[in-house]
C-alpha cells in the first residue's frame, strides 16, 4: 500500500474517532501516537520517540513537551499535544519557548488532526511564529501529504526538510493571497490590473467600478480551466469507450441494443460523475468511483458497489437533483438548477464516502 493510501486510511478512523475524544490525553492515544506510528517511528522505543521530553525554560526547570522525536541521544523535532476539539490558534507561544532551548530544528503543533510543522527560517534558533507546513488529516491533499513523507522515520533528513520549508513557506503565503483576492480584490490588486489593460486615471471610484469585474473574470477564467479538464477527461474516456467496442463481438448486439433505447448516458451525467470524481480525489483513488445507470436515476458508486452509493444524480427531471445517503443509508434529496452546484456538497459527498472505507 502506498503512503497516501495509508494515510486515507488513517483519514477515516480519525473521521470515525473525533467526535468519542474527550480530552487532551485520549487524543495523543488515539490520534496522535498511532499517526506517528503511521511515520514509521517505534512509539514504545524512547530513544526514538521519547514522552515528556524535559525542556527547562529560562528559571523554570522541568518544563515538558509532550514528546520529542530522538536521534543520537538529542532531540531533532519537538511535539506539542492539545485535545481534537481545540483551536491551535493560541497554543504556539508554548512550543516556541520550548524551541529555543533545545538542539530540535522542528516543532509540531497539533491536536491529532492539524499539525502545524514549524522551524526557524526568520531567526537562527528562535521559532517562527508561522508554520512552513499545514496538514489537515481529514482534508488530504497529494502535494502536502508528499512534504510529509519527508518527516517519516525512513526519509527523514534535516538539511533536505529545511532546505524545502523556505519554498514551502513562501508558496503558502502566494497561494492564500491569491485566493484572498480572489475572493475581494484589494486596492492594489485592482489598480495592477487596471495598468495593463486600461488608460485613464485610477481614481478609487474607477477601481471600485472594476473590482467586480476583475473578480469576475478571474473566477470565470478559473471555472474555464476547471471545464477543460473536465472535457478533456470525457473524451479521453469515450476515446476509451468506442476502442473497446470496436473490439467486443455482437453475440449481445439485440439485448444491448435494447437496453441501450431505455437508458441513455448523458454528456451531462458523465460531466457530473467527474466533478463528484474531482471532489473526492483527495480521499479515494480515482478508480474506486464509477457509476451505474439506470432509468430512474445516475448513481455514483465507490469500488462499483451499488450498496455503496455516494450519491444519486437525477437530471431528467424539471427540477434537477441530487440525492446523498447518511451512515443509515436514508438518502437526503437536494435540488440543483445546474450540476455546478454539486461543488457545493462537497462535505456531504466526502463524509458519506468516509463511511464506506474500511467497511
Amino acid at each position: 500500500m502506498d503512503f497516501i493510501d495509508e494515510v486515507r486510511q488513517f483519514s477515516a478512523r480519525v473521521q470515525k474517532l473525533k467526535d468519542q475524544i474527550p480530552t487532551e490525553e485520549a487524543t495523543k492515544m488515539s490520534l496522535i501516537v498511532p499517526f506517528f506510528q503511521l511515520l514509521g517511528y517505534d512509539v514504545f522505543n524512547p530513544d526514538e520517540f521519547m514522552p515528556e521530553f524535559t525542556a527547562d525554560v529560562g528559571i523554570k526547570k522541568g518544563e515538558k513537551v509532550d514528546y520529542a522525536i530522538m536521534k543520537n541521544g538529542s532531540p531533532v523535532i519537538l511535539i506539542e499535544c492539545k485535545w481534537c476539539g481545540e483551536s491551535l490558534d493560541k497554543h504556539s507561544s508554548q512550543l516556541f519557548r520550548y524551541f529555543g532551548t533545545s538542539s530540535a530544528k522542528f516543532g509540531i503543533l497539533t491536536n491529532g488532526i492539524t499539525y502545524n510543522f514549524y522551524t526557524d527560517l526568520d531567526e537562527s534558533n528562535k521559532m517562527d511564529l508561522t508554520p512552513f507546513l499545514e496538514f489537515d488529516i481529514l482534508n488530504i491533499k497529494p502535494n502536502i501529504v508528499a512534504e510529509l513523507k519527508k518527516f517519516s522515520r525512513d526519509s527523514f533528513d534535516v538539511d533536505n526538510i529545511f532546505s524545502t520549508a523556505s519554498e514551502l513557506k513562501y508558496s503558502k503565503a502566494i497561494k492564500l493571497l491569491f485566493s484572498n483576492e480572489l475572493k475581494e480584490p484589494s486596492d492594489d490588486f485592482v489598480k495592477y490590473i487596471l495598468s495593463k489593460i486600461y488608460d485613464g486615471v485610477k481614481t478609487q471610484n474607477v477601481i471600485d467600478k472594476y473590482r467586480g469585474i476583475i473578480k469576475k473574470s478571474l473566477n470565470d477564467y478559473i471555472s474555464e480551466l476547471m471545464n477543460e479538464k473536465i472535457s478533456f477527461a470525457l473524451k479521453s474516456d469515450t476515446d476509451s469507450a468506442a476502442t473497446v467496442d470496436e473490439s467486443t463481438t455482437n453475440t449481445s448486439e439485440v439485448n444491448v441494443e435494447t437496453v441501450i433505447e431505455k437508458i441513455h448516458t448523458t454528456d451531462e451525467e458523465i460531466e457530473s460523475y467527474y466533478i463528484v470524481k474531482s471532489l473526492l480525489i483527495d480521499i479515494v483513488k480515482a478508480d474506486d468511483i464509477t457509476y451505474k445507470d439506470n432509468e430512474r436515476y445516475f448513481a455514483i458508486l465507490y469500488k462499483g458497489n451499488i450498496r455503496k452509493t455516494i450519491c444519486r444524480i437525477n437530471l431528467d427531471t424539471k427540477k434537477k437533483q441530487i440525492m446523498i445517503p447518511d451512515e443509515n443509508k436514508d438518502f437526503t434529496r437536494f435540488y440543483i438548477d445546474s450540476i455546478n452546484d454539486i461543488y457545493s456538497y462537497k462535505e456531504n459527498l466526502i463524509k458519506t464516502t468516509l463511511n464506506y472505507i474500511d467497511n
